[in-house]
Protein backbone atom coordinates (compact mmCIF):
# COMPACT_ATOMS: atom_id res chain seq x y z
CA UNK A 1 0.00 0.00 0.00
CA UNK A 2 1.56 3.46 -1.06
CA UNK A 3 1.56 6.12 1.46
CA UNK A 4 0.89 9.51 0.96
CA UNK A 5 3.11 12.45 0.98
CA UNK A 6 2.39 15.70 2.53
CA UNK A 7 2.18 18.35 0.29
CA UNK A 8 4.55 20.88 2.09
CA UNK A 9 4.02 24.59 1.03
CA UNK A 10 6.86 26.60 -0.94
CA UNK A 11 7.59 29.66 -0.58
CA UNK A 12 6.07 31.55 -3.64
CA UNK A 13 7.11 35.30 -2.81
CA UNK A 14 8.78 38.03 -0.54
CA UNK A 15 7.63 40.63 1.51
CA UNK A 16 9.07 43.75 2.32
CA UNK A 17 7.63 47.24 4.15
CA UNK A 18 8.83 48.95 7.39
CA UNK A 19 8.69 46.02 9.28
CA UNK A 20 9.39 42.92 7.24
CA UNK A 21 12.46 41.34 5.71
CA UNK A 22 11.36 37.83 4.93
CA UNK A 23 14.22 37.35 2.69
CA UNK A 24 16.19 36.44 5.82
CA UNK A 25 14.12 32.82 5.95
CA UNK A 26 16.40 31.85 2.59
CA UNK A 27 19.53 31.95 4.39
CA UNK A 28 18.10 30.36 7.25
CA UNK A 29 19.55 26.81 8.47
CA UNK A 30 16.61 25.09 10.36
CA UNK A 31 17.74 22.18 12.92
CA UNK A 32 15.59 19.25 12.88
CA UNK A 33 13.40 20.26 16.42
CA UNK A 34 13.21 24.08 16.01
CA UNK A 35 9.85 25.69 16.82
CA UNK A 36 8.08 28.21 14.66
CA UNK A 37 5.61 30.20 16.43
CA UNK A 38 3.29 32.05 14.17
CA UNK A 39 0.39 34.84 14.19
CA UNK A 40 -0.76 37.38 12.41
CA UNK A 41 0.59 39.95 15.17
CA UNK A 42 -1.05 41.07 18.57
CA UNK A 43 -2.69 37.73 18.90
CA UNK A 44 -0.53 35.62 21.50
CA UNK A 45 2.75 35.72 20.36
CA UNK A 46 4.61 36.50 23.61
CA UNK A 47 2.10 34.41 25.51
CA UNK A 48 2.82 31.64 23.52
CA UNK A 49 6.71 32.37 23.18
CA UNK A 50 6.36 32.24 27.04
CA UNK A 51 4.31 29.07 27.41
CA UNK A 52 7.25 27.37 25.16
CA UNK A 53 10.02 28.64 26.95
CA UNK A 54 8.47 27.23 30.43
CA UNK A 55 8.17 23.88 28.51
CA UNK A 56 11.67 23.72 26.77
CA UNK A 57 13.28 25.01 30.89
CA UNK A 58 10.86 23.42 32.86
CA UNK A 59 9.76 26.30 34.61
CA UNK A 60 12.80 28.01 34.94
CA UNK A 61 12.11 31.74 36.50
CA UNK A 62 13.65 35.17 34.57
CA UNK A 63 14.06 33.69 30.80
CA UNK A 64 15.20 36.40 28.63
CA UNK A 65 12.42 35.62 26.15
CA UNK A 66 12.59 38.38 23.63
CA UNK A 67 16.42 37.52 23.53
CA UNK A 68 15.79 33.93 23.31
CA UNK A 69 12.73 33.94 20.35
CA UNK A 70 13.37 36.62 17.90
CA UNK A 71 11.28 37.95 15.17
CA UNK A 72 12.95 36.61 11.96
CA UNK A 73 11.42 38.47 9.78
CA UNK A 74 11.66 41.63 11.15
CA UNK A 75 14.36 43.62 9.29
CA UNK A 76 16.01 45.15 12.47
CA UNK A 77 18.48 43.90 13.07
CA UNK A 78 19.59 42.96 9.29
CA UNK A 79 20.35 39.55 8.48
CA UNK A 80 23.92 39.58 8.75
CA UNK A 81 23.81 40.09 12.64
CA UNK A 82 20.59 38.38 13.37
CA UNK A 83 21.42 35.06 11.54
CA UNK A 84 24.72 34.29 13.15
CA UNK A 85 23.32 35.06 16.62
CA UNK A 86 20.63 32.42 16.20
CA UNK A 87 22.98 29.78 14.99
CA UNK A 88 24.98 30.29 18.01
CA UNK A 89 21.61 29.51 20.50
CA UNK A 90 22.45 25.72 21.69
CA UNK A 91 19.18 25.28 23.70
CA UNK A 92 16.29 23.97 21.51
CA UNK A 93 15.15 27.23 19.40
CA UNK A 94 11.72 28.92 19.16
CA UNK A 95 11.69 31.61 16.67
CA UNK A 96 8.90 34.11 15.72
CA UNK A 97 7.24 34.93 12.46
CA UNK A 98 4.78 36.97 11.44
CA UNK A 99 4.61 35.82 7.82
CA UNK A 100 1.96 34.16 6.17
CA UNK A 101 2.72 30.77 5.16
CA UNK A 102 3.68 31.78 0.95
CA UNK A 103 5.89 34.28 2.34
CA UNK A 104 8.17 31.78 4.76
CA UNK A 105 10.49 28.87 3.98
CA UNK A 106 8.77 25.98 5.64
CA UNK A 107 10.57 22.70 7.14
CA UNK A 108 9.02 19.13 7.16
CA UNK A 109 10.26 18.49 10.63
CA UNK A 110 10.21 21.76 12.60
CA UNK A 111 7.08 22.51 14.75
CA UNK A 112 4.82 24.99 13.26
CA UNK A 113 2.19 26.89 16.24
CA UNK A 114 -0.25 28.97 14.83
CA UNK A 115 -2.44 30.91 17.07
CA UNK A 116 -5.14 32.73 16.23
CA UNK A 117 -8.00 35.85 17.44
CA UNK A 118 -10.75 37.38 16.39
CA UNK A 119 -9.63 40.31 14.12
CA UNK A 120 -12.01 42.86 16.48
CA UNK A 121 -9.40 41.96 19.43
CA UNK A 122 -6.17 42.33 17.06
CA UNK A 123 -6.86 45.56 16.53
CA UNK A 124 -7.76 46.80 20.13
CA UNK A 125 -4.25 45.60 20.73
CA UNK A 126 -2.96 46.66 17.85
CA UNK A 127 -3.65 50.33 18.76
CA UNK A 128 -2.78 50.06 22.33
CA UNK A 129 0.83 49.27 20.50
CA UNK A 130 1.00 51.71 18.26
CA UNK A 131 -0.76 54.45 19.87
CA UNK A 132 2.10 53.84 22.88
CA UNK A 133 5.02 53.70 20.42
CA UNK A 134 7.57 56.50 21.34
CA UNK A 135 9.90 57.86 18.60
CA UNK A 136 12.57 55.59 18.50
CA UNK A 137 9.75 53.03 17.19
CA UNK A 138 9.26 55.40 14.72
CA UNK A 139 13.37 56.20 14.08
CA UNK A 140 13.79 52.30 13.98
CA UNK A 141 11.11 51.35 11.43
CA UNK A 142 11.23 54.64 9.26
CA UNK A 143 14.91 55.66 9.15
CA UNK A 144 17.21 52.78 9.51
CA UNK A 145 18.25 51.38 5.60
CA UNK A 146 16.43 48.68 4.11
CA UNK A 147 13.24 50.19 4.42
CA UNK A 148 10.94 49.07 1.50
CA UNK A 149 8.02 51.22 0.83
CA UNK A 150 6.33 53.67 2.71
CA UNK A 151 6.97 54.84 6.40
CA UNK A 152 4.86 54.11 8.96
CA UNK A 153 3.00 56.75 10.78
CA UNK A 154 0.77 58.04 13.65
CA UNK A 155 -2.48 56.17 14.13
CA UNK A 156 -5.46 57.90 14.06
CA UNK A 157 -7.14 59.72 17.29
CA UNK A 158 -9.96 57.09 17.23
CA UNK A 159 -9.79 53.81 17.68
CA UNK A 160 -12.97 53.29 15.81
CA UNK A 161 -11.31 55.37 12.86
CA UNK A 162 -8.11 53.09 13.45
CA UNK A 163 -10.35 50.04 12.73
CA UNK A 164 -12.34 51.07 9.78
CA UNK A 165 -9.16 52.27 7.88
CA UNK A 166 -7.29 48.35 8.61
CA UNK A 167 -10.55 46.94 7.88
CA UNK A 168 -11.77 48.25 4.68
CA UNK A 169 -7.68 48.53 3.77
CA UNK A 170 -6.86 45.06 4.94
CA UNK A 171 -4.03 45.56 7.97
CA UNK A 172 -3.04 49.03 7.06
CA UNK A 173 -0.66 50.46 8.27
CA UNK A 174 0.58 47.33 8.78
CA UNK A 175 0.26 44.34 6.66
CA UNK A 176 -2.17 41.74 5.27
CA UNK A 177 -5.08 39.90 7.55
CA UNK A 178 -6.73 37.75 5.82
CA UNK A 179 -4.61 36.17 3.61
CA UNK A 180 -2.28 35.26 7.07
CA UNK A 181 -5.20 33.36 8.72
CA UNK A 182 -6.46 31.86 5.29
CA UNK A 183 -2.57 30.68 4.73
CA UNK A 184 -2.22 29.17 8.23
CA UNK A 185 -5.71 27.14 7.98
CA UNK A 186 -5.15 26.19 5.04
CA UNK A 187 -1.99 23.55 6.14
CA UNK A 188 -3.87 23.06 9.26
CA UNK A 189 -3.78 19.08 8.92
CA UNK A 190 -0.11 18.94 8.51
CA UNK A 191 1.23 16.57 11.16
CA UNK A 192 4.02 19.47 11.90
CA UNK A 193 0.86 22.18 11.98
CA UNK A 194 -0.86 23.40 15.45
CA UNK A 195 -3.78 26.11 15.44
CA UNK A 196 -4.17 27.75 18.64
CA UNK A 197 -6.38 30.59 19.96
CA UNK A 198 -6.00 33.43 22.08
CA UNK A 199 -9.55 32.40 23.83
CA UNK A 200 -9.17 28.62 24.40
CA UNK A 201 -5.70 30.05 26.31
CA UNK A 202 -7.84 31.80 28.33
CA UNK A 203 -10.71 29.57 29.03
CA UNK A 204 -8.29 26.79 30.03
CA UNK A 205 -4.45 27.78 30.32
CA UNK A 206 -3.56 24.20 31.82
CA UNK A 207 -5.51 22.63 29.71
CA UNK A 208 -3.25 24.35 26.33
CA UNK A 209 -0.08 24.30 27.85
CA UNK A 210 -0.24 20.41 28.07
CA UNK A 211 -1.72 20.30 24.60
CA UNK A 212 1.64 22.41 23.35
CA UNK A 213 3.82 20.04 25.32
CA UNK A 214 2.40 17.17 23.46
CA UNK A 215 2.39 18.46 20.10
CA UNK A 216 6.24 19.73 20.85
CA UNK A 217 7.32 16.96 22.26
CA UNK A 218 8.11 17.56 26.04
CA UNK A 219 7.63 15.87 28.88
CA UNK A 220 6.69 17.83 32.21
CA UNK A 221 8.42 17.02 35.02
CA UNK A 222 5.96 16.74 37.83
CA UNK A 223 7.75 19.21 40.06
CA UNK A 224 7.95 21.74 37.56
CA UNK A 225 4.56 22.06 36.52
CA UNK A 226 3.16 24.22 39.52
CA UNK A 227 5.91 27.22 38.53
CA UNK A 228 5.29 26.68 34.29
CA UNK A 229 1.32 27.31 34.92
CA UNK A 230 2.25 30.46 37.24
CA UNK A 231 4.82 31.68 34.85
CA UNK A 232 2.37 31.50 32.01
CA UNK A 233 -0.50 33.42 34.00
CA UNK A 234 -1.46 37.27 32.37
CA UNK A 235 -0.87 38.44 35.52
CA UNK A 236 2.35 36.96 36.59
CA UNK A 237 3.84 38.11 32.82
CA UNK A 238 2.22 41.54 33.24
CA UNK A 239 4.51 41.91 36.61
CA UNK A 240 7.22 40.29 34.53
CA UNK A 241 7.23 41.84 31.59
CA UNK A 242 10.85 43.30 31.03
CA UNK A 243 12.28 40.02 29.89
CA UNK A 244 9.85 39.17 27.52
CA UNK A 245 9.70 42.07 25.30
CA UNK A 246 11.91 43.45 22.54
CA UNK A 247 14.58 45.73 23.74
CA UNK A 248 12.94 45.02 27.35
CA UNK A 249 9.91 48.20 26.29
CA UNK A 250 12.09 50.63 25.47
CA UNK A 251 10.15 51.58 22.15
CA UNK A 252 7.23 52.10 24.00
CA UNK A 253 5.68 54.79 26.46
CA UNK A 254 5.36 53.02 30.02
CA UNK A 255 8.01 50.60 28.64
CA UNK A 256 7.17 46.96 29.04
CA UNK A 257 4.32 46.45 30.67
CA UNK A 258 2.51 48.70 27.71
CA UNK A 259 3.29 45.94 25.16
CA UNK A 260 1.62 43.54 27.64
CA UNK A 261 -1.42 45.49 27.94
CA UNK A 262 -4.85 44.25 29.11
CA UNK A 263 -4.73 40.36 27.59
CA UNK A 264 -8.41 40.30 27.48
CA UNK A 265 -11.29 40.25 24.84
CA UNK A 266 -14.30 42.09 23.68
CA UNK A 267 -13.22 45.89 24.57
CA UNK A 268 -14.35 46.61 20.75
CA UNK A 269 -18.18 45.51 21.92
CA UNK A 270 -18.28 49.18 23.54
CA UNK A 271 -17.20 50.82 20.99
CA UNK A 272 -17.85 48.98 17.64
CA UNK A 273 -21.46 49.74 16.07
CA UNK A 274 -23.83 47.00 14.49
CA UNK A 275 -22.44 48.29 11.13
CA UNK A 276 -18.88 47.81 12.00
CA UNK A 277 -19.74 44.40 13.45
CA UNK A 278 -21.19 43.02 10.22
CA UNK A 279 -19.03 44.77 8.40
CA UNK A 280 -16.26 42.80 10.17
CA UNK A 281 -18.16 39.54 9.95
CA UNK A 282 -19.35 39.48 6.42
CA UNK A 283 -15.74 40.44 5.27
CA UNK A 284 -14.20 37.41 7.58
CA UNK A 285 -16.96 34.65 6.05
CA UNK A 286 -16.21 36.05 2.72
CA UNK A 287 -12.20 36.02 2.91
CA UNK A 288 -12.20 32.82 4.94
CA UNK A 289 -15.14 30.89 4.45
CA UNK A 290 -17.50 29.55 6.97
CA UNK A 291 -15.54 27.27 8.94
CA UNK A 292 -12.37 29.13 9.38
CA UNK A 293 -14.28 32.08 10.58
CA UNK A 294 -16.29 30.80 13.11
CA UNK A 295 -12.81 29.69 14.81
CA UNK A 296 -11.10 32.79 14.00
CA UNK A 297 -13.97 34.37 16.18
CA UNK A 298 -14.52 32.08 19.22
CA UNK A 299 -12.21 29.09 19.01
CA UNK A 300 -13.57 26.73 20.87
CA UNK A 301 -11.60 23.88 21.31
CA UNK A 302 -14.16 21.14 21.02
CA UNK A 303 -15.62 22.32 17.43
CA UNK A 304 -14.70 19.95 14.38
CA UNK A 305 -12.35 22.26 12.21
CA UNK A 306 -11.92 19.64 9.47
CA UNK A 307 -8.65 18.53 10.60
CA UNK A 308 -6.13 16.56 13.02
CA UNK A 309 -6.37 19.69 15.35
CA UNK A 310 -9.99 19.85 16.71
CA UNK A 311 -9.79 18.87 20.56
CA UNK A 312 -10.57 15.15 21.54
Amino acid sequence: MQTTQAAWPVKTRELHNHHFDSTIWNDFQFRDDDIVIATYAKSGTTWTQQIVSQLIFQGEEGLPVAEMSPWLDLRIPPKEIKLPEVEKQTHRRFLKTHLPVDALVFSPKAKYIYIGRDGRDVVWSMYNHHANANQLWYDALNDTPGRVGPPIGRPADSISAYFDTWLEQDGEPFWPFWENVRSWWAIRDLPNVMLLHFRDLKDDLPGEIRRIADFIEVEIRPSAWPRIVEHCSFAYMKANATPSVPLGGAFWEGGAQTFINKGTNGRWRDTLSAKQCEAYEARARAELGEACATWLASGMRGQDMGGRNAAA
